[in-house]
C-alpha cells in the first residue's frame, strides 16, 4: 500500500517510508530463505550421516545463549544417554524434553555398530528449536509456556523421560514438569532424569517429581562451553559403576547414587561438628 501511494506523492517522507519498507521485506525474505537453506543442509547432512552410519554433532546446532541454550559435553550427553537405553526394549518409549544433546547421542548409540543386534526403543525430541525438525518423525515443537499444547497421542506414552527446562524460574520448572506428568504412562514411569541447577532442587525433589522419588544423584553434568551456574543432575533410579570403565573418575566409572533429602544440611553438620570437635 505505502509503494501505491508513492507513485501519487512528492512528499518525501512517504518515499523514504516505502524504502524502508522495502528494505525491511528485503531483510525478511532474505532471514528466511537463510533459515530454509540452513534446514536443508542440516536436514541432507543428518540423512547422509546416518546412511553412512557417521556420528551426528550438536556441532552443526549453533548454540544460542539467548534461547538458554547451552549442549552438554559429548561426555555428559552420552552418558545420560547409555542409562536411557539401558534395559530398553523395542516397546521402550524414550521422551527428550529439552535437552537436544542427549537426543543426538541416543541417535548415534542406536546406529552404532554395537547396537546393530539390540532391541532400539522409540525416541521422541521436545524442542523448541526447529532447526531440530531435521529428525522429521522423531521431532515434536514444544514451548513450555504452553506445557499441554502437544499431540494427543504423547500423553500417557512414555516409559522413560529426560527433561532439562530451559530457564531456571519456578514458573519453567513447574510447566516442564506439567508436560512431563502428562506424558508419563499411567503405570508409572521406569525412569526420570531431570538435568538443572542447584537451586532448583528442592522444588524439583521436594514438590514437581516427590511423588516419583526423584532425588538428586551425585552426578555433575558438564557443559561443552561451561556454565556459570551450579548444576545438578537428578532422577529416581540409581546407576551402578561399571568395572572395567576407562577410568574410576569417568561418569561410567563412578555411576549414581541418590542423595538423601536435606543432604546438605546432615553434610554440612556433620562438618560443622568436626570442626567444633
Amino acid at each position: 500500500m505505502a509503494c501505491i501511494i508513492d507513485k501519487f506523492s512528492d512528499d518525501e517522507s512517504d518515499l523514504e517510508l516505502s524504502t524502508s519498507t522495502l528494505d525491511a521485506l528485503k531483510s525478511f525474505y532474505a532471514e528466511r530463505d537463510a533459515r530454509a537453506e540452513q534446514f536443508t543442509k542440516l536436514q541432507a547432512e543428518a540423512e547422509e550421516r546416518h546412511a553412512l552410519n557417521v556420528k551426528l554433532s550438536m556441532d552443526a546446532f549453533t548454540e544460542d545463549w539467548n534461547e538458554s541454550q547451552f549442549w552438554y559435553s559429548d561426555e555428559t550427553a552420552t552418558f545420560l544417554a547409555k542409562q536411557l537405553l539401558s534395559g530398553a526394549t523395542e516397546s521402550t518409549s524414550i521422551a527428550v524434553v529439552s535437552a537436544p544433546s542427549v537426543f543426538v547421542q541416543l541417535k548415534n548409540i542406536l546406529n552404532s555398530d554395537s547396537w546393530a543386534n539390540k532391541p532400539k526403543p522409540k525416541l521422541t525430541l521436545l524442542e523448541h528449536d526447529n532447526r531440530f525438525a531435521v529428525f522429521t518423525d522423531e521431532f515434536v515443537f514444544y514451548d513450555f509456556a504452553q506445557p499441554l499444547k502437544l499431540p494427543s497421542h504423547l500423553k500417557g506414552a512414555f516409559d522413560r523421560v529426560i527433561v532439562d527446562p530451559p530457564f531456571l524460574s519456578e514458573d519453567c520448572q513447574t510447566k516442564a514438569a506439567l508436560t512431563v506428568r502428562w506424558m508419563l504412562k499411567p503405570s508409572g514411569p521406569e525412569k526420570i532424569i531431570a538435568c538443572t541447577g542447584e537451586r532448583m532442587e528442592s522444588l524439583v525433589t521436594e514438590k514437581l517429581y516427590k511423588g516419583y522419588g526423584v532425588r538428586t544423584t551425585t552426578f555433575e553434568p558438564k557443559h561443552a562451553r561451561g556454565l556459570s551456574n551450579e548444576f545438578y543432575c537428578y532422577a529416581n533410579f540409581e546407576v551402578e559403576p561399571v568395572e572395567g570403565a576407562a577410568g574410576s573418575e569417568t561418569p561410567e566409572g563412578k555411576g549414581w547414587t541418590l542423595r538423601e533429602l536435606g543432604w546438605k544440611e546432615k553434610e554440612g553438620g556433620g562438618a560443622a561438628a568436626a570442626a567444633a570437635a
